[in-house]
């Protein structure tokens, strides 16, 4: 597994190994631009694209398939996890937390929340 780790630039740069260059990656904002993206854009709203496995994975790699990159940032939103029960709005709205958390209750809640999926 070591070998096959050592011939990405990116996970050696993660592991601050020397690299014979500085690793490029982009997340999901780079890749806004594209046609490509766009092109999803009008047939899915931005959170069917967030929650869809595979959307997230065409739209992850869509400036990969383009560029000369040596990884992608996994596209999402970074409200994602508070979406089922902490967010009263849903998207693409200024978010209205309605559970805000006051606790480490609440955290723990939501971890098993995902857990059981």
């Amino acid at each position: 597994m070591k070998e096959f780790e050592d011939q990405y630039p990116f996970l050696r740069a993660c592991r601050r190994q020397p690299t014979e260059y500085t690793p490029i990656w982009l997340m999901r904002q780079a890749g806004r631009y594209l046609k490509e993206y766009r092109a999803l854009r009008e047939k899915y709203s931005f959170l069917e694209m967030c929650k869809n496995p595979e959307l997230a994975a065409q739209v992850t790699l869509q400036p990969m398939d383009r560029f000369k990159l040596d990884a992608a940032i996994i596209f999402s939103d970074i409200l994602i996890p508070l979406d089922r029960n902490i967010i009263a709005k849903p998207f693409p709205s200024l978010p209205d937390i309605h559970t805000p958390i006051h606790s480490n209750n609440i955290p723990a809640r939501l971890f098993h929340q995902f857990q059981e999926g």
